[in-house]
């Protein structure tokens, strides 16, 4: 009878699709949902990841190219008046609107202040920017691996139901729904690593990116 059983739940399991897809259609509407939200924040995160990766790479490379062209100028402003109307920079723009502030300034009592507040006002400006969808990471990060977590535990309540019902507690009974709601928890994992180390490795770009900024006002300031 046991022998028997046994035979009838290899069977049951040898018969059960556990691809992807399958998974995924078998599973009901709650965890579907969580599946597609997952996978959409999967997508989004590494668009971001991506374009972040490209902008770091492309404003460094920029910025040591616009330092070394500036010191190499005879003047400040004869370096500002051959700069071009569109700048994509954030360097070069955050010198472009100090420049602008300066020369528009017809007062010139306390001027090194206001300049120097001008200037912290533009690095804040230039960073927003840059850390735009660093909160999107953040949240992913954090999130995803509960979001999954509650798609394996309605997907297990769903497979105890069945138990409940069928009163077979058979593995080729459980395992499918098992497995349903375990994907769930594996799509939350794959989406929230990457999101946690891309975050982590762009928040210390965008702290060096400051840094380097702020070392350029300084040194900007000090021959004004």
């Amino acid at each position: 009878m046991e022998a028997d059983i046994t035979s009838q739940a290899a069977g049951l399991a040898s018969n059960t699709d556990f691809s992807l897809l399958s998974l995924f259609l078998r599973a009901d509407f709650i965890v579907k949902s969580v599946i597609l939200m997952l996978i959409g924040c999967s997508i989004y995160s590494w668009a971001i990841i991506i374009e972040k990766f490209k902008l770091f790479k492309k404003i460094n490379l920029e910025a040591e190219e616009f330092e070394a062209k500036f010191w190499k100028s005879k003047s400040a402003e004869t370096f500002y008046n051959s700069l071009p109307a569109n700048l994509d920079n954030p360097m070069a723009s955050l010198f472009k609107d100090s420049m602008q502030t300066l020369l528009k300034s017809k007062s010139k009592s306390n001027l090194n202040e206001r300049l120097s507040g001008m200037l912290e006002i533009n690095i804040e400006k230039q960073m927003v920017k840059i850390d735009k969808g660093f909160t999107f990471l953040a949240t992913v990060g954090s999130t995803a691996p509960f979001i999954g977590l509650f798609g394996t535990v309605w997907g297990i309540m769903n497979s105890f139901q069945s138990i409940a019902i069928s009163r077979n507690t058979s593995l080729a009974i459980v395992a499918p729904g098992i497995a349903e709601a375990l994907f769930a928890t594996a799509l939350g994992l794959l989406a929230a690593i990457p999101a946690v180390v891309a975050y982590n490795k762009f928040n210390s770009d965008s702290k060096k990116y400051t840094q380097k900024l702020e070392n350029f006002s300084k040194r900007f300031l000090s021959i004004i």
